[in-house]
């Protein structure tokens, strides 16, 4: 990758990190989080500040003991361009690649504005880093890695690639008390399935699949599944589990992003869509089984040390990158069968 001038700040100065917008993209990019906590504590770094701004309602995906004190929420009803004004920040290093996050900092009048020269945005960045191409397209490449050497714009350099996550412990006591309303005992082995995709329905799976999936894993081991899912998923949660006896809902309890993490930490295998619980499950190394349809297999290409992921291959239209399938048939979803998924799951479950 080649990169404009990446000379940080001689002196101390408030570093404003921009979260992704995605769960998945947040979770990859705690490395980013933690060594910029970890530069403005060091007593050689020109960082004395940090103020991570993230949407108010992904801000529980980082929330705990960790970082806690450096998350900055955009307050509800407030332009986010007033609220990184306000902020009077030195920098900001956008994790995030669209161009209206470059042109809402280059209007709050950041002075150093480092990120990936995509989307246009380029001459609104002092600091850039242009990712490769070839003929003409953007090669792609893990996520993971490209926020890494993002931070580096910005002399921070996360120590490894792996995310990490932190729990409350009001997080923990919730999804511990769900698990309990829905029957499941506090040492009852479960796997947990996420089966919705906030993207879209490109990404969707079948219920019925799933449900196979549930019962090949569970009924053998005597186990229980416990399917979850966010807001407007209720019936998605639904159809798998009417069609899997060894499952329960979790349609009608309180579900959000901080007690998930609790729930991935304690199941046994997380099964999922290509969604942001699987990053989850990366962080706590929790085994992982993520069925991909219109994604590049690259972008996702890391902390696969637990996770398998299964795709349909050799389709001429796969990866479209699509919210919706454009051919209406959705042939990389419906084509990829149980028992695919039953197998890798096998194979994770015995390699953790």
């Amino acid at each position: 990758m080649s990169t404009a001038s990446t000379n940080a700040p001689a002196s101390g100065g408030h570093l404003i990190v921009r979260a992704p917008n995605w769960v998945g993209d947040i979770v990859m990019a705690t490395p980013v989080f933690e060594a910029a906590r970890l530069a403005v504590l060091a007593t050689d770094s020109p960082w004395t500040r940090l103020s991570i701004v993230i949407r108010p309602h992904l801000a529980a995906v980082l929330a705990g003991k960790v970082l806690d004190p450096f998350l900055a929420p955009i307050p509800k009803g407030t332009a986010e361009r007033d609220f990184l004004a306000s902020l009077n920040a030195d920098a900001t290093l956008l994790l995030t690649t669209s161009f209206g996050a470059a042109l809402r900092a280059w209007r709050a009048g950041i002075p150093l504005r480092a990120g990936a020269a995509l989307s246009g945005r380029g001459p609104l960045l002092t600091h850039k880093l242009v990712p490769p191409t070839r003929d003409g397209r953007r090669v792609p490449i893990p996520t993971a890695h490209l926020l890494r050497d993002l931070a580096g714009l910005v002399g921070i350099l996360p120590a490894s690639i792996h995310p990490v996550l932190d729990i409350s412990d009001e997080a923990q006591q919730t999804a511990l008390d769900v698990l309990q309303s829905v029957g499941v005992a506090l040492d009852e082995p479960y796997i947990l399935v996420c089966p919705g995709a906030a993207f879209g329905a490109a990404k969707l799976w079948p219920p019925p699949r799933f449900a196979e999936a549930i019962e090949a894993i569970c009924k053998p081991r005597g186990w229980r599944a416990v399917v979850t899912g966010g807001p407007g998923e209720e019936r998605l949660i639904e159809a798998v589990v009417a069609a899997a006896p060894s499952a329960v809902s979790l349609a009608e309890q309180p579900r959000d992003l901080a007690s998930l993490k609790q729930l991935v930490k304690g199941s046994k295998l997380l099964l999922v869509g290509d969604s942001g619980p699987r990053w989850y499950a990366a962080a706590f190394d929790t085994p992982c089984v993520s069925v991909m349809g219109p994604n590049f297999p690259e972008l996702t290409a890391s902390s696969l040390e637990h996770c398998e992921v299964v795709r349909v291959e050799g389709l001429d239209c796969s990866p479209c990158l699509q919210r919706h399938c454009p051919l209406d048939h959705h042939a990389c979803m419906v084509q990829l069968q149980s028992a695919q998924v039953v197998e890798a799951a096998e194979r994770v479950l015995v390699g953790s």
